[in-house]
């Protein structure tokens, strides 16, 4: 019998008075609630956290360790349980879902590494090299499967536990008995929410509210007993995680929100218990909740057919109506849903910010070059700021390493400054010989991490959402998942390319200037030196096709790649390289001297592996298309996402052939290896008013790297990465 082909519903949802008050109320309150924290806290150039912000609260760990610190499952456990019994309740009356977390767990618990564990050694040679971000010791980045909580509920989380410490019956209980005291504490405090949503209810004037109050108050106590059986009992349950997990060293993976939820829904439209704008609301307060990072859409694992459904348009609707911070990514290949990725630009243009766009040829087939089957890279999904895992079943520690190559090529300069063997092949030699050593103590340091982090800051919270650490009372980091990979990212590409370029075309090539000139004007910050300083900036740069630099970015990718595809010494460990810079480049340019390429020292150092902003200056190409092809062209190559960001000028786009030139780019860049596409469409005079007066567009949403901001929630440094960007694609 021919299978029926069902029509998928791809029509925007139309909300009632009522819901769309409700999603209105909850976007006007996480403005309120952020600028209450920007007011105490001072700017948030993070991801948009959704903590809600209780001045008054304090608590005080319990420490029993003799160096002062907080470690090991056992005493992290009951620190956790204790932080959630004590901390006060917060629930939102337009909100579908109870719960909120009120602040970082790290902020109370003095949490660390012990003396004994911590790498006194390798620590010297960040302190050199300005690596503060080394890896070890770092936390989550890594992605629960949200499915084994959504199958068992956390009651039945606490039996497993229970039934795996009796079935393994280990000589040492502390890993389980951390594991139960959370789980123990996280069913207190679902009952505290409960509670507080019932008390909110007896004062509640409004029938509406209060009958959504009760609600939440009775879902919630069966929460505390049972695994969800409803799509708003599944939201709900999520949310639980959400906090949980941010509470715990700033978690914020969530998972493949689409497909996990979809069960729920479609046996609640069957029964005729849920419309599609409840649906909405259900999800919008998932938004409203955290800015967890999820994925919708993408292939299958056997490739055979795409994943979108009726509830990935439910959850872009979602994320327009509330329009907040959302970190929510569309996995793009060939079959993908056209209307979801039409719509989805649609939305872009109209508010400015959107999702993002997750490349499948870079991310899949890059992952498979490391020996893993094509399957494995279908089921990563973009659950991080630029980085995709498997959720449940990999834990890659992405997104917590820096090698800045522009120290690299400081120290080689210092060396090639002192040996007068003034040779373009020999200052090479000496870059990559500091490059090495930079990535030889992140490889060290990989190492150590895996020795020591399980018993100094185990992975507690995703422990319960991995596939194997329960089961064999081993924490996710130190074996309790069958895959371990780690991540090492690259940074200041262009800065060091162009710097290459700078020095191969005006001293090699034309003999414009010596070697022991561009020395000297380093040196003295280029000061009265301003002509050199242009000449050696105004070169053909990164991301021109026809540059130097362009083949020098080649080179040093391929140096720097090289050194991360040997495992780690000890453990044989497999490493990813990859090549992305978070917002990160004011920091790590601020302890840099000034560089060949005309950046003067202390001048942030570029981005990931993208061409510097204004390098297609006086080109006649498109200037987002010689940016794209620059970025898909310099991929590290093996499944980690280097992303593009895409600022574009909304009249500019009408000029250029709107959605549709959009949509051709999107698979342009996938087809050419690209991973990951950021993108804002804005105005200038939008974005110059909020730059100038961040009060008068208080809701403007940006993408600033890999997440969402609201833009007056960044500190100026943070908004002018922006502002480089939208004028530098401006102006050709």
């Amino acid at each position: 019998m021919a299978k029926i082909l069902k029509i998928l519903n791809e029509e925007k949802v139309v909300l009632s008075p009522l819901y769309a008050k409700r999603i209105k109320a909850l976007h006007d309150d996480k403005q309120k609630i952020n600028e209450e924290k920007i007011k105490a806290l001072g700017s948030i150039d993070i991801d948009d956290h959704g903590f809600v912000y209780f001045p008054d609260f304090k608590f005080t760990p319990t420490v029993t360790r003799d160096y002062g610190k907080v470690t090991g499952m056992y005493e992290i456990g009951v620190n956790f349980r204790r932080f959630l019994n004590e901390s006060p309740q917060y629930t939102n009356k337009n909100s579908a879902l109870g719960g909120a977390w009120i602040s970082y767990l790290a902020n109370w618990v003095p949490f660390g590494i012990a003396p004994d564990d911590y790498p006194n050694d390798l620590k010297k040679i960040w302190d050199k090299y300005h690596i503060t971000q080394p890896g070890f010791g770092a936390m989550n980045h890594c992605a629960g499967d949200i499915e084994v909580g959504l199958k068992l509920g956390w009651k039945g989380l606490l039996e497993k536990i229970r039934y795996y410490r009796e079935f393994n019956d280990p000589a040492d209980t502390t890993f389980y008995d951390g594991e139960e005291e959370l789980v123990l504490g996280i069913i207190e405090w679902v009952k505290k929410i409960a509670s507080h949503a019932r008390k909110l209810a007896e004062t509640e004037e409004n029938q509406d509210d209060m009958k959504n109050l009760i609600e939440i108050a009775d879902m919630n106590d069966k929460l505390a007993e049972e695994p969800p059986s409803t799509m708003r009992e599944a939201c709900q349950f999520i949310a639980h995680f959400q906090s949980v997990d941010r509470m715990y060293f700033s978690g914020g993976a969530l998972d493949q929100l689409d497909e996990k939820l979809r069960p729920y829904y479609e046996r609640d439209v069957k029964s005729g218990i849920l419309t599609d704008e409840e649906a909405v609301w259900y999800i919008a307060s998932i938004f409203f909740n955290d800015t967890h990072y999820s994925q919708i859409a993408g292939l299958t694992p056997d490739g055979s057919r795409d994943m979108t459904s009726r509830l990935s348009f439910i959850i872009l609707d979602a994320m327009h109506y509330i329009h907040i911070p959302v970190n929510l990514a569309i996995r793009v290949h060939d079959n993908v849903n056209k209307t979801l990725l039409r719509h989805s630009l649609e939305y872009m243009i109209e508010d400015g910010s959107g999702v993002c766009y997750s490349c499948n040829i870079g991310c899949e087939d890059g992952y498979a070059k490391n020996g893993f089957a094509p399957a494995l890279g279908r089921m990563r999904a973009k659950v991080g700021c630029n980085w995709v895992a498997i959720p449940g079943r990999e834990y890659p520690l992405q997104d917590v390493t820096r090698v800045n190559m522009a120290q690299a090529l400081a120290f080689a300069l210092d060396d090639f400054k002192q040996n007068k063997n003034y040779d373009l092949d020999d200052l090479f030699d000496r870059f990559k010989y500091h490059l090495k050593i930079m990535v030889d103590c992140i490889l060290d340091g990989f190492d150590r991490h895996f020795e020591v982090i399980s018993r100094n800051m185990p992975e507690i919270v995703y422990n319960l959402f991995m596939h194997g650490p329960i089961e064999r009372g081993l924490n996710c980091a130190e074996g309790g998942v069958d895959i371990i990979d780690f991540n090492i990212d690259g940074i200041a590409l262009a800065t060091v390319a162009d710097s290459f370029a700078a020095i191969e075309q005006r001293i090699v090539k034309e003999k414009k200037l010596s070697f022991d000139e561009l020395f000297d004007v380093l040196g003295k910050n280029f000061e009265g030196s301003e002509n050199i300083r242009l000449m050696l900036k105004n070169i053909k740069r990164l991301g021109d096709p026809d540059s130097l630099a362009t083949a020098w970015a080649e080179k040093i990718r391929d140096e720097f790649v090289r050194l991360c595809r040997r495992n780690t010494p000890k453990h044989n460990i497999k490493i990813l390289p990859g090549l992305f810079s978070h917002g990160d480049i004011f920091s790590y340019g601020k302890n840099l001297k000034a560089t060949p390429n005309g950046r003067f020292a202390g001048e942030p150092i570029s981005h990931s592996n993208e061409p510097d902003p204004g390098f297609a200056r006086g080109l006649d190409s498109f200037s987002p298309s010689l940016k794209a092809t620059a970025v898909a062209k310099l991929q590290a190559g093996y499944g980690n996402s280097a992303p593009l960001h895409l600022d574009i000028d909304t009249n500019m786009l009408s000029k250029n052939g709107g959605i549709d030139a959009l949509v051709a780019l999107i698979h342009t860049h996938n087809h050419m290896g690209g991973t990951l596409i950021n993108m804002n469409c804005l105005s200038e005079q939008k974005l110059r008013e909020a730059h100038e007066n961040p009060a008068s567009h208080p809701d403007l949403v940006v993408r600033v790297t890999g997440y969402s901001a609201f833009f007056a929630s960044l500190s100026k440094e943070y908004r002018q990465q922006i502002i480089d960007r939208f004028l530098s694609a401006k102006q050709n």
